[in-house]
C-alpha cells in the first residue's frame, strides 16, 4: 500500500467521496480517501436524499443545480446503479410574503435558465391531486427537483474516482495529524503513517475531532433529524407515476412518495442536540432511539393536508445525526491558519450540495479559487467568538427555523451578545437596536421611546418599524452631524523593510504617500477581488490596513500565507485593541475642532489624510475618510479610551444636534454613493474592472498578484459592468439580491444590492449589467417580486458624483 499521496481525505461519506472524484476529474490523481469505518457510515446512509434547487442564494443555487444535473447523468451511466427520481416538487405557501420569496427565487432560477413557476393553489392540486388547499396562497413548483439514493450515489462518486487511480482504504482511522518542517502533513492511523502535501477533513459529524487533533476548534453540533416511513399506501399503489415532493415551509415539513408509501420528515421546535460532551467511538451505521412525540403536531398538520397520509401505519423510524453549523451552511475551503489543509464538511443539506461542493473544493485544491465565490461556506467566516455555546445556540435556533422566509434585515438573537463594544450599554439605553457582524453587537438603528418592542419582518419597506427612524439618522448626517460605533473592523500593523515591496506585489492599488489613504485590493490570479484594504501609510516602512469585521481570519490567512522567508515584514493583528468611531455630516469637523485642539483643517487634514490627535486623554488616529459620502471622519481610538472619546464627541456636538446613527443608515447612504460592499458587490467572480474600480488599479507599477488576468479583460473589455440603477417610481418594495435586470425581454444583468435612498428620496440598486448596457441614460427594467419596474443607469455616484461634499 502506498504510503504517501499528493492529497489525503478524511472521512468517506457522500461529501468526501465527491470530492475525491472532482479532484480526480481535474487531473489530481494521487489521492486517497480514508474511512474510520465503511463508505456512508455517517449521516449519509440515512439521509432521506431530498435534492431541492430551491435557494434565496444565487451561487448556493448554482451549486445545487449543478449536483442534481450531475446525478441524473450518473445515474443514466448506471454504473454502478444509482437511483434518481426527477419528480419535481411543490412548495406551498399560506401567506402573501412567503409568495413573495417564491416570486423572487422564481426569478433567479429563470434566470439561471431554470423554468421553476408560482402557480395557483388549484394548478398545485392538479400536480398532487391528495392535497387539500384550505388557507393556501400558492405554490412553488420547481421540475427540477428530485431525491437520490444516498449511498449509491457515494458508491458512483467512489467507483468514478478509483478507476481514475485514486485510492480509498476503509477502516482505517486517523490517530494523528503533524505539519512537518517542509510543510507537508504526517497522518497518523491505526494502519501506519501516511506523508502528504494536502489535507481534507471531510468526516462529517465527526469533523470537529479531526480538528482538535489539531488543537484547533470547529463550530460545529449534531442535531438529531427524524424522518418516518409509512406502508403502502393503495392510492400511490394505484398510479403510475410518482408524487411531487412536497413542502410546507410554513408549518416546517417536507413529504415526499418513497415506493408506495410516503416519507414525512419535520424540522420540529423542540430540536435536540446530541453528543456535547463526546461522540462515542464506535456510533457508525446508528441511529438514536424513536421520538415521535415531538413530532406529533407536524404529523397532525401534514395528514391535514394530505390525508391519505394518515391511512398507511408507520413502517419505520429514522433518526440521525446530521452536523449543523451556526448558520448551517456548511465548511468548504481553507481551514484558517493551517496550511494547505481544507474542510469539506458540515453538511446539514449534505446529498443535494455534495456535489458542487466536492467540484468547489476540487477548484480550491487545484486552483487556488472555486468557480463560484462560496464566502458563505467559508470555514473563517466564523472566528474566536464561534464557541461550543454559540454554536449549540445558534444550530438549535436554526434548525427550528430551517424553512423560515429569507427576511432582509432579520437579526436572530441566539448566541448574543458574543462581542459587544464598551460602548454597548450606553447606546442600548439611548434606543439602539442591534444586529452582529462578524460576531460583533452592532447598532441596526436607534428607536424611539414609543418603538414597539418586536420588529416586524417584511419585504416592504413602511411595513418595517425602522423605516422612519432610518430616514431621520441619514438626514442628521446629510444636513448636521452623526457619530457611528463601528466595532470589529479588521486591522493589521504591517512593517518593516520589506513592507513596501511586498505590499506593492499583493494589492492592484498604488500604495499611498506617508500621511495619505489609499483604498486597496488584493486579487486571486484570475483577477478576482479577494479583499478590499484601506491602507493607511503612517511611515516608509509602516501600514495600517483595516478591513471588514468578518474579513480578519480570512485576510489573515491572506496575508500571512504571502510573507517572504526573509522576515523583512511583520505583521500585528490589531483588531481587539481598537475600536472605532465615525463622525459624519457638515458639521462633523466643527464638532472635531472643538473636541481637539488639533487642527483639524482642510488644509492640516485633507480628504483621504491621516493623522494622530488627542481627544481628551486619548490619543487617537484619524482618517479623513468614510462609507457615507459626507464631510467625515474615522477616529481609530483605543478600546479602553473609546467611551471618553465618544463622551467628548458628544459634549462638542451638543450645540450642532449630534446624534446617534447605525449601521442601516449607513447601508442606505453607501448606496447613494455606490459604494461597493465586500461578498455582496464585490466576490471572486468580481474583478476592479468590471466592479467599475479601475481608479484603483495602477497596471502600470510593475507586478502584482492578477495583474496579467488584468491586462487581458482590459484588452478584451469586461463583459458586464457593476452600475447603480435608480427605480422611476420606489414602489412598496427595493430591489432585493440577485434579482434579474431585463432589457428587451432578455435577462441583462444581475442585483447585487438594492434600498432606499433617503438623501436622493429614491430606490436604487447596484447591479451588474451587460457592458454594452452600462451607461449612464440607459433603461432598463428590475424584476421586484413579479413586477417589472423601470428603472435607468445612474452616473456613479448618484448622490453628490463630484464629491465635493466629501472635500468639503
Amino acid at each position: 500500500m502506498a504510503d504517501q499521496a499528493r492529497v489525503v481525505i478524511i472521512g468517506g461519506g457522500v461529501a468526501g467521496c465527491s470530492a475525491l472524484y472532482h479532484l480526480a476529474l481535474l487531473g489530481w490523481t494521487e489521492c486517497i480517501l480514508l474511512e474510520r469505518d465503511e463508505l456512508t457510515s455517517g449521516s449519509t446512509w440515512h439521509a432521506a436524499g431530498n435534492c431541492p434547487s430551491f435557494s434565496t442564494s444565487w451561487n448556493v443555487m448554482k451549486l445545487q443545480r449543478y449536483g442534481n444535473a450531475l446525478y441524473a447523468r450518473l445515474a443514466a451511466e448506471g454504473d454502478p446503479p444509482l437511483t434518481w427520481h426527477g419528480t419535481g416538487s411543490l412548495r406551498l405557501a399560506h401567506g402573501r410574503e412567503r409568495m413573495d420569496e417564491f416570486r423572487h427565487v422564481r426569478a433567479m432560477a429563470r434566470a439561471q435558465g431554470l423554468e421553476v413557476d408560482v402557480i395557483t393553489p388549484k394548478e398545485a392540486k392538479e400536480l398532487y391531486p391528495f392535497l387539500e388547499l384550505d388557507d393556501l396562497e400558492g405554490a412553488l413548483f420547481d421540475p427540477y427537483d428530485g431525491d437520490v439514493d444516498p449511498s449509491q450515489l457515494t458508491q458512483a462518486f467512489a467507483k468514478r474516482a478509483r478507476e481514475q487511480g485514486a485510492e480509498i482504504r476503509r477502516f482505517t482511522r486517523v490517530t494523528g495529524l503533524e505539519r512537518r518542517p517542509d510543510g507537508t502533513w504526517r497522518i497518523r492511523t491505526d494502519q501506519g503513517e501516511i506523508a502528504c502535501e494536502i489535507v481534507v477533513n471531510a468526516a462529517g459529524y465527526r469533523a470537529g475531532e479531526i480538528m482538535a487533533l489539531l488543537g484547533e476548534p470547529l463550530p460545529i453540533v449534531a442535531m438529531s433529524h427524524q424522518y418516518l416511513v409509512t406502508e403502502s399506501i393503495p392510492e400511490l399503489e394505484a398510479r403510475q407515476r410518482k408524487l411531487p415532493i412536497l413542502r410546507d415551509p410554513d408549518v416546517s415539513y417536507y413529504l415526499r412518495q418513497e415506493r408506495s408509501g410516503l416519507l414525512l420528515g419535520p424540522y420540529e421546535w423542540q430540536a435536540r442536540a446530541h453528543w456535547l460532551d463526546a461522540i462515542p467511538a464506535d456510533f457508525a451505521n446508528q441511529l438514536f432511539a424513536d421520538d415521535l412525540d415531538r413530532l406529533e403536531p407536524y404529523i397532525e398538520a401534514a395528514i391535514a393536508r394530505v390525508p391519505i397520509l394518515g391511512t398507511g401505519g408507520v413502517q419505520r423510524v429514522i433518526n440521525g445525526p446530521i452536523p449543523y453549523s451556526p448558520d448551517g451552511n456548511p465548511y468548504i475551503g481553507p481551514a484558517h491558519g493551517v496550511a494547505n489543509f481544507y474542510q469539506c464538511c458540515c453538511f446539514s443539506f449534505g446529498i443535494v450540495q455534495a456535489g458542487g461542493a466536492g467540484k468547489a473544493l476540487a477548484e480550491w485544491v487545484v486552483h487556488g479559487a472555486p468557480e463560484w465565490d462560496l464566502w458563505a461556506f467559508d470555514p473563517r467566516r466564523y472566528t474566536g467568538y464561534a464557541t461550543r455555546s454559540y454554536a449549540l445556540a445558534r444550530a438549535v435556533e436554526l434548525y427550528q427555523r430551517e424553512y423560515a422566509v429569507a427576511w432582509p434585515f432579520e437579526e436572530r438573537p441566539a448566541g448574543r451578545p458574543a462581542r459587544t463594544s464598551p460602548l454597548y450599554d450606553r447606546l442600548r439605553a439611548k434606543g439602539a437596536r442591534f444586529g452582529a457582524r462578524g460576531g460583533w453587537e452592532r447598532a441596526t438603528w436607534f428607536a424611539p421611546t414609543d418603538a414597539p418592542s418586536e420588529e416586524r419582518l417584511s419585504f416592504r419597506r413602511a411595513a418595517r418599524p425602522w423605516f422612519k427612524a432610518v430616514g431621520d439618522e441619514c438626514r442628521a448626517v446629510a444636513t448636521g452631524v452623526g457619530v457611528l460605533d463601528l466595532p470589529g473592523f479588521t486591522k493589521f500593523m504591517v512593517e518593516g523593510p520589506g513592507a513596501e515591496a511586498w505590499l506593492d506585489r499583493l494589492v492592484c492599488t498604488r500604495l499611498p504617500r506617508v500621511g495619505r489613504i489609499a483604498l486597496a485590493y488584493a486579487l486571486n490570479q484570475q483577477g478576482g477581488i479577494v479583499s478590499e484594504f484601506t491602507i493607511t501609510r503612517l511611515g516608509p516602512e509602516r501600514f495600517y490596513l483595516a478591513s471588514a469585521a468578518a474579513a480578519e481570519w480570512h485576510d489573515d490567512d491572506l496575508l500571512r500565507s504571502a510573507l517572504p522567508a526573509d522576515g523583512s515584514v511583520r505583521i500585528e493583528d490589531l483588531s481587539a485593541r481598537f475600536g472605532t468611531l465615525v463622525v459624519a455630516g457638515p458639521r462633523a469637523r466643527d464638532v472635531l475642532a472643538q473636541a481637539t485642539e488639533a487642527d483639524v483643517g482642510n488644509e492640516t487634514l485633507p480628504w483621504l489624510s491621516a493623522r494622530p490627535i488627542e481627544i481628551g486623554f486619548a490619543e487617537v488616529m484619524a482618517l479623513r475618510v468614510n462609507y457615507v459620502g459626507e464631510l467625515g471622519f474615522e477616529l481609530h481610538v483605543a478600546v479602553e479610551a473609546l467611551v471618553s472619546v465618544y463622551d467628548a464627541l458628544f459634549a462638542a456636538g451638543e450645540a450642532h444636534g449630534i446624534r446617534d446613527f447605525g449601521i442601516y443608515a449607513v447601508e442606505s447612504l453607501r448606496l447613494e454613493k455606490a459604494y461597493p460592499a465586500w461578498k455582496t458587490d464585490l466576490t471572486l467572480e468580481a474583478t476592479p474592472l468590471s466592479a467599475g474600480l479601475e481608479r484603483f488599479v495602477d497596471l502600470a507599477k510593475g507586478e502584482f498578484v492578477g495583474r496579467t488576468a488584468l491586462l487581458r479583460q482590459k484588452a478584451a473589455g469586461p463583459r458586464e459592468r457593476l452600475v447603480p440603477l435608480l427605480l422611476d417610481d420606489p414602489g412598496e418594495a427595493d430591489a432585493p439580491a440577485c434579482a434579474p435586470v431585463l432589457k428587451d425581454g432578455e435577462v441583462a444583468g444581475l442585483v447585487a444590492s438594492g434600498g432606499y435612498g433617503y438623501r436622493l428620496e429614491r430606490s436604487l440598486a447596484l447591479a451588474y449589467v451587460r457592458s454594452d448596457l452600462a451607461r449612464p441614460g440607459e433603461r432598463l427594467l428590475i424584476e421586484i417580486f413579479s413586477e417589472l419596474r423601470p428603472a435607468t443607469v445612474a452616473p456613479a455616484p448618484p448622490y453628490d458624483p463630484a464629491n465635493a461634499r466629501l472635500r468639503a
